[in-house]
């Protein structure tokens, strides 16, 4: 049987995307990072190419211990 996955994140870079796939491991929902990031900084801003990715059974609960987190503020 096939897996699907399905995205609760989108980031800039390699290390947010693992902190929120850790996070999402951590309580008990299977997490993957999936893209890599440029080296130059403002191309990682416009596409947001990494991405975490948990299966479709775990989505929503994904989303609600993603939303649970406090976010970090823009400068």
């Amino acid at each position: 049987m096939k897996e699907e996955f399905k995205t609760v994140a989108k980031c800039t870079d390699v290390l947010s995307a693992e902190i929120i796939a850790g996070m999402l491991r951590s309580n008990g929902i299977p997490a993957q990072v999936f893209g890599q990031a440029s080296s130059y900084p403002s191309i990682n801003m416009a596409i947001n190419a990494v991405e975490v990715k948990v299966n479709a059974e775990d989505y929503d609960a994904a989303l609600a211990l993603i939303a649970q987190e406090p976010q970090e503020p823009e400068e």
